[in-house]
């Protein structure tokens, strides 16, 4: 490399749904202690939070997500027939991401940004970094069962964190000369003492189940008590005195084991030049109404490596 010339660097912002807003606090550490980033490269949560920031909107989602604390978050998709996914994100998606930004290609973007999703057909990684920013939204976030497929070039895309979801191969593919990696599933625990956000007024206490329950009680109109019902037949029948976990629970934890072992394989292969691991294990990856504490785990977590980034820097 010639002398005087600066390192390239690519930011790989993983996958991990409500544990995305780990990325707010790791990209806010980044610019604090002056650390350039050329490119993003994101898979799922990763790549909506990538593209805001690479929009110059960091400040306004991270100002959205504490006013609404996560808590409304299925109030921006609406229920639909489960033909191929329970919710419909089409223009929701667009709305959460316009309200920041009206850049709407990932040409207009003044930090390049690549999404990976995957072919539902083939199992293979897809690659998305022109054309319709919206569009690929839709699709690196299509969790399966819970958002339908979406189509793209004749392709059907789903969740790149199927296959990926810490992709640091396409980092490397730009030519990066570092590769940081935030890794949201790696199940360390905390080093805080975390509590789950408790009320303290009366008209607090009378919106939390309004909000924790957002999604289930559309569900539930929308099935009327059939899930009730059912849910209730089941616990008598094997005695439980807890119910069974909810759809959403048992779809996103199942997610969850999957993404976090295809991690270990791949970073195993493919190491990132620096590896950021916010300590976010008891934070579930429906946990929406704990932003400020993934955002505090994050900005640690780069922190943690601080040191470590600015040596790779310098370095000949």
């Amino acid at each position: 490399m010639a002398s005087g010339k600066r390192k390239k660097v690519g930011l790989v912002l993983g996958s991990g749904s409500s544990r995305g807003w780990a990325h707010i606090g790791a990209i806010e550490a980044l610019e604090a202690s002056g650390i350039p980033i050329d490119f993003i490269v994101g898979c799922s949560v990763g790549s909506y939070v990538g593209a805001l920031y690479a929009s110059g909107s960091l400040a306004s989602l991270k100002e959205f997500v504490l006013r609404m604390n996560g808590k409304k978050v299925f109030t921006y998709f609406d229920v639909v027939f489960p033909r191929s996914g329970l919710l419909d994100g089409t223009r929701k998606v667009k709305e959460l991401f316009s309200m920041h930004t009206h850049m709407e290609q990932f040409e207009e973007l003044p930090l390049a940004v690549a999404m990976v999703a995957t072919d539902l057909q083939r199992g293979r990684k897809v690659i998305l970094q022109s054309g319709n920013i919206m569009k690929a939204l839709q699709a690196t976030m299509s969790i399966p069962g819970l958002f339908a497929p979406v189509q793209i070039d004749g392709r059907w895309l789903v969740d790149g964190g199927l296959v990926d979801p810490v992709p640091v191969g396409v980092a490397k593919a730009m030519a990066a000369d570092i590769v940081i990696a935030v890794d949201l599933n790696s199940g360390l625990i905390s080093r805080r003492e975390v509590r789950k956000q408790t009320p303290t007024t009366e008209k607090a206490v009378a919106q939390e189940p309004e909000y924790q329950y957002e999604l289930l009680k559309k569900l539930s109109e929308y099935y009327e008590s059939a899930e009730t019902s059912f849910k209730a037949k089941i616990n008598d029948l094997f005695h439980r005195e807890q119910e069974i976990p909810d759809i959403i629970d048992t779809v996103m934890t199942s997610i969850n084991i999957m993404q976090e072992r295809i991690t270990r394989v791949n970073l195993a292969v493919e190491p990132p030049d620096i590896l950021i691991q916010p300590r976010l294990g008891d934070l579930k990856m429906m946990d929406f109404d704990r932003v400020d504490f993934a955002i505090a785990e994050g900005h640690a977590g780069v922190m943690d490596r601080i040191d470590d980034i600015r040596a790779l820097l310098t370095s000949a």
